[in-house]
């Protein structure tokens, strides 16, 4: 127990200099540590309630989750409907009431419309349903109608989506540690710290950035689709920045390309040095751009974006190498906005910010400044209830406590921890606690001791049978600490972060580094006697 190889003192106090050393570029100023190496410059983020910055909360609507999968099914009709060597005619399909229903033609192909139709349902999770029900209707028309476990299914999966797609969307914008978590069934947090004004981001994140190219229908009436009404197949979409002063226009139903074809977009600036928008597709997505511009050659195509259409070009020649421009009514910051909604992916649904907070750095500040104060306090009064108490062992865990501060902050800077108000609080407490390790030593050190052992002999016997109520105790404190940062969410975790880190730091150096420190004394004085 008191004996260290050599490859053991390093194996001690090789993780505690690099605990320390990770610690050092939080006390140090950006400019200093941006000239660190790169293994160096390892930082504790502060939190929304330290750093200040922007809260805010998203509401999904599941009645657009129904309308979209109600569309992408009605296109998945359509097509199984018109593959195979034996096409089934079909009359208009019509979506009203929430449900896709249709006519064939011809009543003989009615079972065999049904049977392309079914596979195209799934089931809904594990409830055991699918996620639309086909049937029959006066023998002759097809109602498709989406089930409430599908919606739940699929507002649960749109979610999950969102939360990934915003994600992407705040890394992109270069802030470091947001915090983004789903909040009940159709509700997301976001909260990004050190962003002090929140309307780019509510700019970036209600953007759902559905990019569709459609053909413009030339057949269309434009007084009729000012009005609102489209020619069969067609539908009309406002068009705000329409030269012709015409708010809307028609364009055709089928999606000629998606946003989903797209692998980059980057904003850049055309001939005019106006800002614009350039896209490239992959391979499947350049093959279908170029095939439709070539067979529509001098015809005009909608640039579509949310349901408005952005601007309205003529096809002059086939557009063949995977990339194209998305011109409109941008600034410098609005096209660099849609580039990152377009790279980081459509969301599956529309958001709509329902709550907004701005924390002021001032109450950061405070906050820091009374954690601090607090830290210090308990420092101080440890420190000195444990000299007073146990001499020079109680200055060996003083020594590990001052350590053990450092370390905790190196472990969450290598693991790029975010340290929040709750976390200032479990810091004090690891503090606080830190030394129980050395107190349940020191007291059975005193206990062998009375029972006759020798200085040697006691303090190996105080080490060894303390270090299995040690670890027991630690154990259960870790598996609290384990339930909130599994089951908790914002401050609950930040608090469980904190003080899972300190459980395991401070086991290591009240029991290891101190069990050094007292090793190397033992080898050195050779005392007959202890004050403990």
């Amino acid at each position: 127990m008191l004996n260290f190889s050599r490859w053991a003192v390093a194996g001690i106090l090789l993780p505690l200099l690099i605990g320390v050393l990770c610690a050092i570029p939080s006390f140090l100023p950006d400019n200093v540590v941006s000239r660190l190496p790169q293994p160096l410059q390892t930082r504790v983020n502060l939190g929304l309630d330290l750093s200040g910055g922007s809260h805010l909360l998203l509401e999904a609507s599941t009645q657009d989750v129904a309308k979209q999968r109600l569309a992408n099914m009605e296109e998945q009709v359509r097509t199984e409907l018109r593959r195979g060597g034996e096409r089934i005619a079909i009359g208009d399909i019509s979506s009203r009431g929430g449900k896709l229903s249709f006519m064939v033609r011809n009543p003989a192909q009615v079972d065999a419309a049904v049977e392309r139709i079914r596979p195209l349902t799934q089931g809904a999770g594990l409830t055991g349903q699918r996620d639309f029900n086909v049937e029959v209707v006066n023998s002759s028309t097809i109602v498709v109608t989406p089930t409430s476990a599908g919606i739940d299914n699929a507002v649960k999966s749109a979610m999950e989506v969102a939360t990934e797609v915003i994600r992407k969307r705040i890394d992109e914008m270069g802030t470091r540690e947001p915090t983004i978590q789903q909040q009940g069934g159709n509700r997301i947090v976001v909260q990004v710290p050190g962003l002090q004004d929140p309307k780019a981001l509510k700019d970036l994140l209600g953007q759902t950035a559905k990019l569709e190219f459609k053909l413009v229908d030339t057949t269309a009436n434009p007084a009729e689709a000012a009005q609102g009404r489209a020619p069969v197949g067609s539908e009309v979409l406002p068009y705000p920045d329409n030269p012709s002063g015409i708010l809307a226009i028609a364009v055709k139903r089928q999606v000629m390309v998606s946003g989903e074809d797209l692998t980059d977009a980057t904003q850049g600036y055309d001939q005019n040095n106006q800002p614009i928008v350039n896209i490239r597709f992959n391979g499947s997505g350049g093959r279908k751009f170029g095939q439709v511009t070539s067979q529509n050659v001098n015809r005009p195509f909608a640039i579509i974006l949310d349901g408005k259409v952005l601007s309205a070009p003529n096809i002059n020649e086939p557009i063949l190498g995977g990339s194209a421009q998305i011109s409109g009514n941008f600034t410098v910051e609005s096209a660099n906005q849609l580039a990152i909604a377009l790279r980081s992916g459509k969301l599956p649904v529309a958001l709509t910010v329902v709550e907004e907070r701005t924390v002021g750095p001032q109450l950061g500040a405070d906050s820091i400044r009374a954690g601090l104060v607090a830290s210090i306090i308990a420092v101080v009064a440890v420190a000195a209830f444990m000299f007073v108490s146990y001499g020079r062992f109680g200055m060996y865990a003083n020594l590990a406590v001052a350590i053990n501060v450092l370390v905790i902050l190196g472990v969450m800077g290598i693991l790029g921890a975010t340290l929040t108000l709750p976390g200032i609080a479990g810091f004090v407490l690891t503090i606080g606690t830190a030394v129980d390790a050395n107190v349940l030593i020191y007291e059975r050190i005193r206990e062998e001791r009375r029972r006759g052992r020798g200085v040697v002999q006691a303090i190996q016997f105080g080490y060894k049978e303390a270090s299995r109520t040690i670890f027991e105790a630690n154990v259960t404190h870790a598996i609290a600490g384990g339930i909130m940062l599994a089951l908790g969410s914002g401050p609950v975790k930040g608090f469980a972060i904190v003080l899972l880190i300190g459980i395991a730091t401070s086991v290591f150096t009240a029991v290891t580094f101190t069990r050094l420190l007292v090793a190397r004394w033992l080898r050195t004085h050779r005392p007959t006697e202890i004050h403990i």
